[in-house]
Parts: structure tokens; sequence; C-alpha cells
């Protein structure tokens, strides 16, 4: 999963690539996110899942709370940031959490948590979560990348 995730990041880059602020954070489908608003809500979620991550990690089946972009004031803060700024911080920060998961061992994979929603969930589980949902989220970002030119490679 790991190389998945360094897979995203290599994608996101490549979307934002060459694009100035106005480009990147206006909006190509009405009423969607932008490519600047997709990059902090995957930076955003990363943030979140690493913070749940490490509840696992250091408490016994701790509760994980839903979720909502609505109205996340962390999410409208970063959303007004230069794009180039949250780039750059999400690659950082998106090293330093695949170096942890990397880090972890077989029953450090297994650490449960209590949510609301899924029944098994544990520190697998959460990183499968986020490859998928970082997947859909990067097919987004490409479906908006498409119509301001050649691809970057």
């Amino acid at each position: 999963m790991c190389g998945r995730l360094r897979q995203h990041t290599d994608d996101v880059r490549r979307m934002l690539s060459g694009l100035d602020e106005q480009t990147s954070a206006a909006q190509r489908v009405a009423g969607k996110w932008s490519l600047k608003e997709l990059l902090c809500h995957l930076y955003r979620t990363q943030e979140l899942f690493a913070g749940r991550i490490q509840s696992m990690l250091s408490a016994d089946n701790p509760e994980i709370e839903n979720y909502s972009p609505d109205g996340d004031a962390v999410f409208e803060k970063l959303a007004a940031r230069p794009a180039q700024d949250s780039l750059a911080d999400f690659l950082a920060a998106r090293e330093r959490f695949v170096a942890r998961l990397e880090e972890l061992g077989p029953a450090e994979w297994h650490r449960k948590g209590r949510h609301p929603e899924f029944p098994h969930y544990d520190v697998h589980f959460q990183v499968e979560y986020m490859v998928h949902h970082e997947a859909h989220h990067v097919y987004q970002m490409f479906q908006r990348r498409i119509p301001l030119g050649k691809m970057p490679h």
C-alpha cells in the first residue's frame, strides 16, 4: 500500500505541475472542488488518517470519529493558502507518513479502533481505505487537468 500512496503523490504533483494559482484554484466543474481544493482535501484527510493511526497505535481500541469536510475550518484554512505551499507541505507530510507506515510491524498493522460505520477497523483497513479514497480524488484531479493541455510526464 505504501507504493500506491507514493504513486498517488507523484500523480498529485504531476496534476498541479506548471499551473499557476488562478488555474489550480478555478472550478472546472460547477459546484465541485478545484484542483487546489482536491489537493487540500487529500492533505487534510492524510492528517486525519495519520492521527487515527497514531491513536490506534498508542491506545487500545480507541473510538474513531467520522469526518465530514463540510464546514471543516482546517480545510478552509488550507484552501486559502497558495496551492504551491499546500503542495510542498503535502509532499513533505506524505514522505513522513509513508516512512512511518514502513516502520510498522505486523502486530501494529492489526491494532484496532472502533469506527461507527466500519465493524472491522484497524490500521491496515484505515490505510487501505485511504488508498481507495485517494484514488477516487486523483482521478477527479485527472479529469479536471485534461482540459488544461498536455499532461505533464
